[in-house]
């Protein structure tokens, strides 16, 4: 029989009023079974009329100050973002049949932290931050790879790259974060934290 925890889920929920730490522990347990990308997750925003976009990013960092990703500050997920900081993430490890979903409100992170993420990045990653104009219409595959090839001689040395002024990262600041496990019968156990007054609050939802 399975352990459970003093609100009678499985014992994955552990008993803590902190829902980063618990996701900290989940996200470490996905990382011994998901076979790539464990840190992968659906990024959904909308545009200033309404209009929902939803793609997939890598997490790149977790704190108590949210959730951190990292892109062309003039992709659309950016755009969206500028217009409508208001966002939603979604992890899902099939694996361990898990679900985490965070909703919040996203910032840009400080140019100190975006250079020195870009700065750990390889330097074929960097160079194509330079290289692509994120989510614009592409003539042809080979006017990228001329594009490419034409920054990899502006900057030959790998530690003379600067971080191009349209490359940081974005950091979501959670208002709620729910945890979910599979359940036999879709009789599924669901977890979720508010923030109230900057204090995290948890209840139990319906399956």
């Amino acid at each position: 029989m399975n352990q459970k925890n003093s609100l009678g889920l499985n014992e994955c929920f552990l008993d803590t009023d902190n829902p980063i730490e618990l996701f900290k522990i989940w996200m470490e347990k996905a990382k011994k079974h998901e076979i790539k990308d464990p840190n992968a997750l659906s990024l959904a925003t909308s545009d200033k009329d309404g209009n929902p976009s939803v793609r997939m990013v890598l997490l790149k960092n977790v704190s108590e100050k949210g959730f951190t990703f990292y892109t062309n500050l003039n992709s659309k997920k950016s755009l969206d973002i500028k217009k409508n900081p208001k966002a939603a993430m979604c992890f899902y490890w099939k694996s361990l049949l898990r679900q985490i979903i965070v909703i919040g409100s996203i910032a840009q992170v400080e140019d100190s932290i975006a250079d020195k993420y870009f700065n750990s990045r390889d330097y074929e990653s960097r160079i194509g931050a330079w290289a692509s104009n994120q989510s614009e219409t592409l003539r042809s595959r080979n006017d990228l790879l001329k594009k490419i090839n034409e920054y990899k001689q502006k900057y030959p040395k790998t530690n003379n790259l600067p971080r191009p002024k349209h490359w940081s990262g974005w950091n979501l600041t959670p208002s709620s974060i729910e945890f979910w496990f599979h359940a036999p019968n879709r009789i599924h156990e669901r977890l979720k934290y508010k923030k109230v007054n900057n204090e995290w609050q948890k209840m139990l939802l319906n399956p």
